[in-house]
């Protein structure tokens, strides 16, 4: 599989980068590995990167994006952070990956049985992990149950873990104006998924990503 260039990434919609990552976590999942040499990619990004998109995920090691989604070097920007919240960094980071390096898409992963969620759930106070949980607990009070409203309840858990998700969508274009231009053009998409840590699959939410009628019509017909 050949490394990205400039002409490459040029050439990407952010319905085709989707469709890259779909078909990477097919391969993932299949244990099917595309063939590519790492080694030779090292020394075809020496000089420059161009990213198809950037990743917020979590830092839980079970959710590497590169390997989940059977990418090579170069191919993703991959911004990690427990509970893959959205801060001032990852924003900045962000307009980074898009504005400057040219990226076409933006995706919010979470993930299920996420410890950082769990913290939420539970009102976790420790030491700095106490103000990174504080920003999921929005989503945690968004959520309703008729079970309890903890860490003991899974099927709570990973309802909130959707909310969190969908949550970052909207902070992200609501708090970047570069990003939210961007999307609104049409010349980035932004869209959500959740990894299930016990079967490796992705699924995307097709309904958050954000499209102009001319994308639109180019994912319907990937369907």
């Amino acid at each position: 599989m050949r490394t990205q260039t400039k002409e490459t990434q040029a050439q990407l919609t952010p319905a085709k980068a989707i469709e890259i990552l779909v078909e990477g976590n097919k391969r993932f999942v299949n244990n099917q590995k595309a063939d590519r040499n790492l080694l030779q990619q090292v020394k075809e990004t020496s000089t420059g990167q161009y990213p198809f998109a950037i990743i917020l995920s979590c830092i839980d090691s079970r959710t590497s994006s590169e390997l989940i989604f059977d990418l090579g070097m170069g191919d993703i920007f991959n911004a990690r952070i427990a509970g893959n919240i959205v801060n001032e960094d990852i924003l900045g980071s962000m307009e980074f990956a898009c504005k400057v390096a040219g990226s076409k898409l933006i995706v919010v992963l979470g993930h299920t049985k996420c410890g950082a969620v769990k913290g939420a759930c539970d009102h976790v106070e420790l030491g700095n992990l106490t103000g990174l949980v504080k920003k999921i607990e929005p989503s945690v009070n968004s959520v309703e149950t008729e079970g309890e409203k903890n860490s003991s309840n899974s099927e709570f858990v990973e309802k909130v873990a959707e909310a969190n998700v969908h949550r970052m969508l909207d902070e992200i274009q609501e708090k970047s104006s570069i990003l939210k231009e961007m999307i609104e053009k049409g010349e980035i998409g932004i869209i959500g998924g959740m990894y299930d840590v016990e079967t490796g699959e992705v699924d995307f939410y097709e309904q958050t990503f954000n499209k102009s009628g001319a994308l639109n019509e180019e994912l319907a017909g990937k369907r």
